[in-house]
Formats: structure tokens, sequence, C-alpha cells
């Protein structure tokens, strides 16, 4: 049995996180994009899902104020159909509540009818859609989640203790 491990991203991530969503996407995230989430952006929530030590999916959010918005989730080509998908994004809807949040948006391929299923077994509702929203003129669904599961601050990795 794999030993699987969630925490947030770090640096030393990034190269293996590119990786996936190179792969993954068609219009992916640079390299540097993923960098300065990392180290510039105190808004950016990033955790990646380690199989055995090397990281094989992940997750991001941004914080806008209480709202939570999720940029990119994405599992290794090799290692989906597995729960990891699952497992990282439940763990992403936990830091939002321990974080504070309200509630959480995404935008979502309509096409990627695997993707939508996640969601919708995690909560998600359908509220409306992006026209021509990605690269090639698809549209994006729009879905929200609320409520948030019950938040525990003392959790939160990005609360100022005294």
């Amino acid at each position: 049995m794999p030993e699987i491990d969630i925490s947030l991203m770090t640096l030393e991530d990034v190269d293996a996180v590119h990786a996936i969503e190179a792969a993954t996407f068609p219009a992916p995230w640079s390299r540097e994009s993923f960098e300065k989430e990392v180290t510039e952006n105190r808004c950016a929530r990033y955790l990646v899902l380690r199989e055995d030590g090397a990281c094989v999916a992940y997750a991001g959010m941004w914080l806008v104020l209480d709202e939570g918005h999720i940029t990119n989730i994405a599992v290794r080509q090799d290692r989906r159909g597995l729960g990891y998908g699952e497992a990282v994004t439940r763990a992403l809807i936990q830091l939002a509540a321990d974080s504070g949040l309200s509630f959480l948006t995404l935008e979502c391929r309509r096409s990627n009818l695997v993707a939508q299923a996640l969601y919708h077994k995690l909560g998600f509702r359908d509220v409306g859609f992006r026209k021509r929203y990605y690269e090639n003129s698809e549209d994006a669904l729009i879905m929200f989640l609320q409520p948030l599961p019950e938040g525990h601050p003392e959790n939160d990795p990005f609360l100022a203790r005294e």
C-alpha cells in the first residue's frame, strides 16, 4: 500500500507540479507562475498529494475576502482513477474552511464531465457559465460550494500567531 501525504506546496514541489500541469492542460501555467504563487502571492494556497514521497497531484485556490476561488486541480496521468483528485480537493476544501472562508467557486470546462462529477459529489452546484472562457473558445461552467465543512482555525498554517 503506498504512503499518501497531503501538505502545503513548497518551492521544491514546483517542478513536479508544473510537469503535471503541462501534461494535463492545453494552456498550462508557466513554471514561474507556480513559483510566484508559492513565494509572492499571499492570497494563494496550494496543496500537493505525495505518493511514496513523489508529487502526483495538486490543488490550489486564491483567497478573496471570504471567498476561495479554486485555480487548478490536477493528477498525474498515470495516477488518475485512484481517488487522489478527490483526496486533494477535499483537503483544499477543509483548508478553505480552516482559513475562515464562507464559500468556494471554480470554473470547469463544459466538456470535462469527469471533473464535474467529482465536484458534484463534493457538493458543488452549477450556478452559471462563462462564454468562450478557454483558449479554444469552450465555455466554462461556474460551480459554487456552500456551506463548507466546520473550520478549525488552529489548523490554518497561515494564521498569524503570537
